[in-house]
């Protein structure tokens, strides 16, 4: 991997050690922030997930951020109320740039646009980002006269974070995008120059535990800040891993909510589950209980307590529980969360998919299985054109 990196390859990870095209995006960034009081992203999957995991650490001070990409009539027609169309923004990321889904908002959002504003002063509310050549996403583009980003063609979407595509929407809600990369680079350093890194540990752990029939690899993490990246590491872990018989089922889980849905199955149930815990330090943080009122009620062990210490003391009890019960835990511990961490641990969860991939002797980029479902899609939208309803 390392010569592979000194040869200028492995693009999702070498982006980190850039800078360049971050001076680049400033002032785009920038314009947006001032012109926007709404910006609405348009893409699926890794193309908005690693987005959301970092706008998760905006501090409310820039645009609303919207994601609407879970495609849903419903949702898209408050998106694109009338009301709202003026002060807001479309950026719209497709890495092919014929996402089905991506272009089907895009190309609503257009229509909607124009009707509101018409059609010269619509083209400024767009942005494409999309990877060079004829894709469907750059002509209509070219059609509006939007401005047109370029996507890396070397770069997946799931490996995307740490290009333009997590960082433009970062840099446009005012984070620090720089110290995303400085995070990032500092754990690809010490990997590339440690015999056993964490990352590496972390793979061979996880997939000597597949083998003794340990599937079932669950994320819990302690933290609403940390929702959004649980679910970008689902994607990660699954999109790569799981080809040619291979793969770990990846679970993602939020605590302490699921203590309450699933600690019972995780304690109890079939044991084909490893766990990892990601956990903030709490002590100390949020409002403080009043001791005399929780005496009262004599529950005298919440008593001067703050929540970041229940939530801390959770985190412990489950990791002790699920030691007691003979499930296999390893936990990964932020001391802060801020854009230097979660670039860290973007960072490791990508080369720990990379490593494990390569004990499985798969290929952990592309995802041709999926293309299937794609084809089948747009041929029964196409009967349903000539022939009416398909069911």
């Amino acid at each position: 991997m390392a010569r592979d990196l000194a040869a200028g390859g492995l693009a999702p990870l070498s982006v980190a050690r850039g800078g360049d095209d971050l001076l680049q995006l400033a002032p785009i960034a920038a314009d947006w922030r001032q012109r926007f009081r709404r910006v609405v992203l348009f893409g699926i999957g890794g193309s908005t997930l690693g987005a959301r995991a970092l706008a998760a650490l905006a501090d409310g001070t820039g645009p609303e951020f919207c994601v609407p990409d879970n495609l849903d009539p419903e949702v898209m027609a408050k998106v694109l109320a009338p009301e709202n169309l003026s002060h807001t923004g479309f950026l719209v990321i497709s890495k092919s740039g014929g996402t089905g889904e991506t272009l089907a908002q895009a190309l609503t959002a257009v229509s909607a646009m124009r009707d509101h504003l018409g059609g010269d002063a619509a083209a400024r509310q767009f942005l494409m980002v999309s990877e060079p050549g004829d894709g469907a996403l750059r002509r209509l583009a070219e059609n509006i006269g939007a401005p047109v980003l370029d996507h890396d063609p070397n770069i997946d979407g799931r490996f995307s974070v740490l290009s333009l595509v997590g960082l433009l929407p970062a840099m446009i809600l005012g984070l620090d995008a720089a110290a995303v990369r400085e995070g990032a680079c500092s754990v690809l350093q010490h990997a590339m120059g440690t015999k056993d890194c964490p990352p590496a540990v972390g793979a061979a752990l996880q997939v000597g535990l597949q083998r003794r029939d340990l599937s079932q690899s669950v994320l819990l993490a302690y933290g609403d800040a940390f929702k959004p990246f649980v679910l970008w590491h689902r994607q990660l872990w699954a999109e790569s891993l799981g080809k040619q018989g291979q793969g770990l089922t990846p679970i993602d889980a939020l605590g302490p909510i699921d203590q309450h849905s699933q600690l019972q199955l995780y304690l109890d149930g079939p044991s084909d589950k490893q766990f990892t815990m990601l956990t903030l330090s709490q002590n100390g943080r949020g409002p403080v209980v009043d001791a005399a009122l929780a005496d009262s009620l004599e529950q005298d062990y919440l008593a001067g307590r703050s929540i970041g210490d229940l939530v801390g003391a959770m985190q412990a009890a489950t990791a002790d529980t699920l030691i007691k019960h003979g499930r296999p835990v390893r936990r990964l511990s932020v001391e802060k969360l801020d854009e230097r961490a979660l670039g860290a641990l973007f960072m490791h969860f990508m080369l720990e998919t990379l490593f494990a991939a390569d004990l499985m002797d798969v290929d952990p980029f592309g995802q041709p299985a999926v293309e299937e479902s794609k084809v089948l899609t747009r041929q029964y939208l196409r009967a349903q054109n000539s022939q009416g309803d398909v069911t």
